[in-house]
């Protein structure tokens, strides 16, 4: 789950990480109130929207009047802003943050991620700050200084102090830098975080560090005890069949390709994913309807699916264990007749009850393609697909 960065700035600001002054905003007037409020005669005024590569697409701007901050909100409030990391589509800009502005004399990156190769906490940190990590490495591989984090220990001054070193903070900020580094690695923690990212970490004014832009991520799978995580979620920021999905406990993530995909399990949905690329086509999404599924259940699976226009050939792919392949029949029985599928649907049933099932399928009358095994299946799929595009 993602958060805005005025989002992640309060939680800093609650750890101890410091933030520029400034608070958000969902009207032009508000805008303005909030930089009368912060004082000064320079803000920045920065759209709010989960993606990065913001400033690039016009969506922060530096201004020297509440008149500006006014202007500049009222121009990015109901417009879409597209970037890199949202696609051709872009998001709906539905607030803005507005903060006080800085001189900065330096730029720094600095983020927080778990390493599931060692399974570790991992600090990340360049003296390349204000650019996508990314790039950084790309380009110069050098600059990028990581420490692995024992969960016995902890982040310790030691590992903050090399950090420090290595990215070239000058030494009357060391105290400081390690200071934050503790601090945002508690938040980290605490919170059951995937990901923090500052970039950038800014020198400002020639006097302290501070957290410039935020981002961060939280382990989904952990929000049940995160509540106050949980109350940040914003919706509209969310793919509308995930969000639906969700409230019917499936796991769906929306794609680009034709082969919409209905599994059970995440292993085997993810294979059925790649077998379908292996063939030279591509899945519309992931889609893991989990164990125990009801009839009603794999309706709903097939009635999101079908909300995405792209997608053109169904593939549903099951091996029950927890599951039984007669509820499974049941579902797409179910949902075939009350939604009128109109195209091509392809079948592959293993595991419990696995005759029942396709007796089920084949007393209902409908028209489906069999499949035996999840290479069948794939092969198949593509072959319809590509039949329709012919």
């Amino acid at each position: 789950m993602d958060i805005h960065e005025y989002q992640c700035k309060e939680l800093f600001r609650h750890y101890g990480v410091p933030v520029p002054d400034g608070n958000m905003a969902f009207s032009p007037d508000q805008a303005a109130s909030v930089a009368e409020k912060i004082g000064g005669d320079r803000w920045v005024v920065k759209a709010q929207i989960h993606a990065g590569g913001r400033g690039k697409a016009g969506g922060v701007k530096v201004v020297n009047s509440c008149d500006e901050v006014r202007k500049i909100t009222d121009h990015l409030i109901g417009s879409t802003l597209v970037t890199k990391q949202t696609g051709a589509q872009g998001k709906l800009v539905n607030r803005v943050l507005v903060e006080k502005a800085h001189n900065i004399d330096k730029e720094y990156y600095l983020g927080l991620v778990i390493d599931r190769l060692t399974q570790r906490i991992t600090l990340i940190a360049s003296e390349e700050g204000g650019m996508d990590i990314e790039e950084v490495a790309e380009k110069d591989p050098s600059k990028i200084i990581s420490e692995r984090v024992d969960p016995a220990v902890g982040l310790t001054d030691f590992q903050c102090r090399k950090i420090v070193s290595a990215i070239n903070i000058e030494p009357k900020y060391f105290g400081s830098a390690v200071k934050l580094m503790r601090k945002l690695y508690r938040c980290f923690r605490d919170k059951d975080a995937l990901s923090a990212e500052i970039n950038p970490l800014a020198l400002i004014d020639g006097e302290r560090l501070v957290a410039l832009d935020a981002k961060m991520s939280f382990d989904g799978n952990a929000l049940h005890r995160q509540a106050e995580i949980t109350d940040l979620r914003d919706l509209n920021e969310e793919d509308s069949k995930e969000v639906d999905a969700s409230g019917h406990g499936l796991n769906y993530i929306a794609l680009d390709g034709n082969v919409g995909c209905i599994v059970n399990g995440a292993g085997l949905a993810m294979a059925a994913m790649d077998v379908i690329d292996f063939y030279g086509e591509r899945p519309a999404n992931f889609l893991d309807v989990g164990g125990g599924a009801s009839p009603d259940k794999i309706a709903n699976a097939f009635r999101i699916v079908l909300e995405d226009p792209n997608v053109k050939v169904i593939m549903l792919n099951i091996f029950a264990g927890i599951n039984r392949c007669d509820w499974i029949a049941e579902g797409i029985v179910q949902a075939i007749k009350d939604q009128e599928i109109n195209m091509p649907i392809i079948i592959r049933l293993a595991g419990t009850n696995v005759e029942l099932g396709w007796e089920i399928m084949e007393k209902s009358g409908l028209k489906y393609i069999r499949a035996e095994k999840l290479d069948d299946a794939a092969q198949k799929s593509v072959a319809a697909l590509r039949e329709l595009k012919s």
